[in-house]
Formats: structure tokens, C-alpha cells, sequence
């Protein structure tokens, strides 16, 4: 199979021809119809991500249809078109695991990290970690939702119901949640870089109440702010913008250095915390919710031996919206 392989961190990915992955007993063959790319593909790639396993077939917003059963597997079947998220296996038997929250077990392994991932034309899979798409959504947007959408679901479930939220970065998750912000008759107000006037109208168009530049304030306190851009700057300028009592969330999983900042920004019980990966259930609510509201996917699509072009785009900051590589050969 062609696949597109990370050999060295700080390195473009190389195109080559490797074996098809076999299913072990618990898992899936996939055959691969198209993966989202995501900045955490970035940090894996750009070395911000310690020990990766090289050399790696990155990507973890696969959609593709199941080809073969390993011999235990009895909860799926062939031809069922799933999807594959970035938690890709944990131990099962921890105080998190069986507790529901394995998105912290010591021992998970992750798609496009520890074990390969979808910048390929097949894949092997956990079958406890893959989800059914929902049938109105073709694989190209489907992708999206497997990572940008369920992270920024987990980010936004943390802000305790909040009505009025700050998006500080506006690109693939965040043009996913401000559908379901609006869906819930909230309000987001976009924060972007300083002069991307594009991704204001963008954010706009995707239902913002507000957009402006990370340097402008709110024109109303704020109720809670998600972070998903990877600048830990941006952790006081939000705790600036947020009432007494409101929530920071960091989205990402790497995140710059947060700088020092006053005692008082943080007083008067407001709360600054992180997301880990995801759970197994915010897979479920959130593939389940977004055929309700719908939510939309602005995608720009690149074939797979464009891994690379798609990667710098994302790395500038070119993108609205998702970047999905098409996986199979015309």
C-alpha cells in the first residue's frame, strides 16, 4: 500500500510502498477512504511530541470501511464504514479506565503516535475504538468530526453550560463548535491572529456573534473561553477577558509555555484547566449530535502524496476550516 511516512521529527513525510497491516485478534483491518489532518499531526511531526514510533504513519481522523476481523473481534462487521479517532487503545483495567475515563489511563497508545495511523491506504484498529459514521455524512466530511469535533466537544463540555464563550483560534475545531454553541442558543466570539481578516469573516460566516484579533477585547465579559491555538500567551489574555467565576480551557495537547501573570487575573474563583484526548463516550454523544443540529465541514482536500503541501498550510495558518487527504488511488 502507498503510505506517507514520518522517518525523522523536523522532516518531510516520504511517500513509500509498505506491507498492508495484518489485524491482530482485537482488531480491525481498514481500508482507508480518506484522514483528516490535524494540528496535534504537527506537533508529532514538528518534534513537540516526545518519543514517537518511527518510522510512523501519522493522521487519527480516519474514515474507511472494515475489511477483515481479527478472530476475537464480534462487535463489528466487513463493509461497515467507521471511523478511527487519536485514543486508540488503553489498558481496560486501571481506576481511570474502569471508571470512564481512559482518555487518562497511564498506558493508552495513540493513532498516528505510538501506533500508525491513516495518512495511508490501510489501517489496523482497536475495534473498541472505532465508531460508526453517521449516515448523512459522506467520508470527506466525516473526517473532521473524528478529532476536531469530538476534542473541541470534550473542551466545550468543560465550560459548565457557559452561554457567552471566547474561541481563541478559529480553524478546525472551532468552526465545528460554534454550530453547537449556537445549536445550544449560545454565543461565541472569535479570537484570531492579529490581521487575518479572512478568518474573522470566516468565523462570521460559521456563526461567530463576534470576531476580532487576540489583542482586542470581548465587547462583553465572557461566560468562558476555549484555547485551541498552541500559544500559552494567549492563557492570561483569556483569563482577562472572562467573568468571576468563569472557565479557561486549553484544547490542545501541547501548548508554548504559559508566560506569568498576575494573581488577580486568575481571583475571584475563576478556573483554568486542560482537556486530555477523549473518552469512548464523548465519541458516541458527539457522532449522535452532530446529524441532530447539522454541523458542516468546510474541508480543503488534498491527495495523499500532498501530505506535505497540506501540513505547511496548516502550519501558516492558510486553512479554513479542515484539511482531509483523499487516501485511495484514482
Amino acid at each position: 500500500m502507498r503510505a506517507m511516512l514520518l522517518t525523522e521529527a523536523h522532516k518531510p513525510l516520504e511517500l513509500k510502498n509498505i506491507p498492508i497491516p495484518k489485524p491482530g485478534p482485537k482488531q480491525v483491518l481498514i481500508k482507508i477512504s480518506c484522514c483528516g489532518i490535524c494540528r496535534t499531526d504537527l506537533h508529532v511531526i514538528d518534534g513537540e511530541l516526545p518519543s514517537p514510533k518511527l518510522p510512523l504513519v501519522p493522521g487519527h481522523q480516519i474514515v474507511g470501511k472494515i475489511e477483515q476481523l481479527g478472530g476475537e473481534v464480534n462487535t463489528c462487521k466487513p463493509g461497515m464504514r467507521v471511523g478511527v479517532p487519536w485514543l486508540g487503545g488503553s489498558c481496560g483495567v486501571c481506576d481511570y479506565c474502569k471508571s470512564g475515563h481512559e482518555n487518562l489511563c497511564d498506558y493508552a497508545v495513540y493513532t498516528g503516535y505510538q501506533i500508525d495511523g491513516g495518512f495511508a491506504e490501510y489501517c489496523v484498529a482497536d475495534a473498541k475504538y472505532t465508531f460508526p459514521i453517521p449516515a448523512s455524512y459522506p467520508d470527506m466530511q466525516a473526517a473532521p468530526l473524528l478529532c476536531a469535533g469530538l476534542i473541541g466537544f470534550r473542551a466545550l463540555r468543560m465550560t459548565a453550560g457557559a452561554k457567552r464563550i471566547g474561541f481563541y483560534g478559529f480553524g478546525a475545531s472551532a468552526h465545528l463548535l460554534v454550530q453547537v454553541v449556537n445549536h445550544r442558543e449560545g454565543e461565541v466570539y472569535a479570537f484570531t491572529r492579529p490581521g487575518d481578516i479572512k478568518g474573522q469573516e470566516f468565523a462570521k460566516s460559521c456563526g461567530a456573534s463576534w470576531a476580532g484579533s487576540t489583542n482586542e477585547e470581548p465587547p462583553f465579559p465572557l461566560d468562558a473561553a476555549i484555547i485551541f491555538a498552541p500559544v500559552g500567551s494567549l492563557v492570561p489574555k483569556a483569563l482577562h477577558s472572562i467573568k468571576k467565576g468563569g472557565i479557561v480551557v486549553c484544547a490542545g495537547i501541547h501548548m508554548s509555555d504559559i508566560p506569568t501573570f498576575p494573581y488577580h487575573l486568575l481571583w475571584g474563583e475563576r478556573i483554568l484547566r486542560s482537556v486530555a484526548n477523549l473518552t469512548r463516550k464523548d465519541g458516541e454523544d458527539f457522532l449522535a449530535l452532530a446529524p441532530q443540529i447539522p454541523i458542516e465541514t468546510h474541508i480543503a482536500t488534498y491527495p495523499l502524496e500532498d501530505a506535505n503541501q497540506a501540513l505547511d498550510d496548516l502550519r501558516c495558518g492558510h486553512l479554513l476550516g479542515a484539511a482531509v487527504l483523499t487516501c485511495q488511488a484514482p
